[in-house]
């Protein structure tokens, strides 16, 4: 690159972050769903109201939240688990497809991945 060639810089927006986590955590067994929680619903109705009035669809993120401060980047997800899962293993098993994912499609990494497990759904008599 030439000395007098722009600086170019490639900021990934929270919500990019936040999709990306939120399709990798669903996509994990044993997790049944997303629980975006009251400041979740809100923050997700911002957002999504924000994009479809610049004329985007808004990727599903409810349930994620993406902080960065000092160049450290911590995602949240709160999620109920299926029946059949175990806390801990589910857990460690969307901690890691969030990290992956992340860093995957956005190049970056992932200081904390914080799991909150809401709800457990129990099995329904048939």
């Amino acid at each position: 690159m030439s000395p007098d060639a722009p600086v170019a810089e490639l900021v990934v927006g929270e919500p990019v972050i936040a999709g990306v986590a939120a399709k990798a955590a669903a996509s994990t067994p044993g997790v049944a769903r997303l629980e975006p929680g009251v400041l979740g619903l809100v923050g997700q109705l911002v957002r999504s109201g924000r994009q479809l009035w610049i004329g985007q669809a808004p990727a599903p993120s409810a349930g994620v939240r993406v902080r960065r401060a000092g160049g450290l980047l911590d995602i949240q997800i709160n999620l109920a688990l299926s029946a059949s899962g175990n806390v801990a293993e589910v857990g460690r098993a969307v901690q890691r497809a969030v990290t992956d994912a992340v860093a995957e499609a956005a190049g970056l990494e992932v200081d904390s991945v914080r799991v909150y497990v809401v709800d457990i759904e129990t099995g329904r008599p048939g």
